[in-house]
């Protein structure tokens, strides 16, 4: 295994891990948890996610000694993470864990690789690749984890697992998605029997594993385990998944392009709530800004569906109507509105209508004489809402509209 491994790293992280070997000597280094997973799946990409059995911040600060990568270490927990251009990789000591109640932060002690593997999530992110000392290159798997990745099923090591940290129902369901798996039938039971035990996990611990399914390739699918399984209802009773928003998300990725991004799924999720009850998700889960944005975006879109299904909707309205929501919240609700004609013009604008602008500029209009302030800022936006519907279609029908805009304000000024 230890070929396979040294096959697919990277010329700078093969460099790195030898020179890491060397530092080591007889501490012994362990590749664990989910890079043994996808080097044993066959993935193309290994992260470096290192155990030593020893002291792993020491090792890490000799590290980028010799390699010059920048290192953060964190002492209470016995981890650290080396940066290169090129390169990182994560180090921490083989501990134990130890939960003072459930959802609390555990209390951690230097062990040995097989009580660390105990401590972990799931059977298949519970194996360790010796790489160095007498055991060099073979598997180190006590739950049997290659039998479940071999059986496509993902497993809990024990009962209480859920109870320990809830935060795993979440990233059971996550795993499931991305790999195609299975949750084996006893740990399905289990994670529906411990949902209650969300609440015991603060806001940021929640938000940062929601973040984290959000931005996974087969968001939906986890979505969907989660909503069987109860976990959204208890994170917020107003919270739903179902396939045809499943579908939305997937045609809403497609369609953004670039600008799909965790966000994307965060607003699907969100869609159906109103003020109250998205003000009650962003702090429950602690939501960044911009993320509380877009939860309160998508209960402000449904009170403006009627005014975007009007027959008579012009481009400039539609402009006006949307321009100050974020577009995640909008590239959402494009697939997710009940009114066709409010998907419609949400597209267009998204596809078209938000980047039209006249050829003329704030210095354009600075040349004819126009003071920077109000007056420009009228003048501009009433050449934007001209060029959107179409009523200027040059350089210098522009140039007419704006003299004959600023003749009018003119003539409307009162004379002293």
């Amino acid at each position: 295994m230890t070929e396979k491994l040294w096959q697919r790293l990277s010329p700078p992280q093969h460099a790195a891990l030898r020179l890491l070997l060397s530092v080591a000597g007889d501490t012994p280094v362990y590749l664990v948890g989910g890079a043994v997973r996808d080097l044993l799946l066959g993935l193309p990409s290994i992260d470096l996610d290192l155990v030593a059995e020893g002291d792993a911040p020491a090792l890490a600060v000799a590290l980028a000694r010799e390699t010059g990568a920048r290192t953060a270490v964190h002492r209470r927990f016995g981890t650290a993470s080396l940066r290169a251009h090129d390169w990182h990789l994560d180090l921490a000591m083989a501990r134990a864990e130890t939960y003072s109640r459930p959802g609390a932060l555990p209390v951690v002690r230097p062990a040995t690789i097989m009580e660390d593997l105990a401590r972990r999530d799931f059977t298949i992110n519970a194996m360790a690749l010796p790489l160095n000392g007498p055991r060099a290159g073979r598997l180190v798997d006590p739950y049997g984890g290659l039998a479940d990745l071999e059986r496509k099923l993902v497993r809990v090591l024990h009962e209480a697992s859920f109870r320990d940290d809830a935060t795993r129902i979440l990233r059971a369901a996550r795993y499931a998605a991305r790999l195609s798996f299975r949750i084996e039938d006893g740990t399905r039971r289990w994670l529906r029997r411990d949902i209650p035990y969300l609440d015991t996990i603060s806001g940021s611990r929640l938000r940062r594993e929601l973040v984290r399914t959000l931005d996974e390739g087969r968001a939906g699918d986890a979505l969907l385990i989660l909503d069987d399984a109860g976990a959204l209802a208890r994170l917020h009773p107003s919270l739903c998944f179902d396939a045809a928003r499943a579908h939305a998300l997937a045609q809403a990725r497609d369609e953004a392009g670039r600008e799909a991004s965790y966000l994307l799924g965060l607003a699907v999720l969100a869609a159906g709530l109103d003020r109250r009850a998205a003000l009650e998700v962003a702090s429950r889960l602690a939501l960044t800004r911009s993320e509380r944005r877009v939860v309160l975006a998508m209960a402000s879109l449904q009170a403006v569906e009627v005014e975007l299904a009007a027959p008579d909707l012009r481009p400039s309205q539609a402009a006006a109507l949307l321009g100050e929501f974020p577009a995640a919240a909008l590239w959402a609700y494009a697939f997710l509105a009940s009114e066709p004609r409010a998907r419609q013009a949400v597209l267009a604008y998204l596809r078209d209508w938000r980047y039209r602008r006249p050829h003329l500029t704030g210095r354009d209009l600075a040349g004819l004489g126009v003071p920077e302030g109000p007056l420009m800022g009228r003048v501009l936006a009433e050449l934007r809402s001209a060029c959107l519907d179409g009523r200027v279609c040059s350089r210098q029908e522009e140039l007419e509209l704006a003299r004959a805009l600023l003749a009018a304000e003119e003539a409307g000024r009162p004379r002293s």
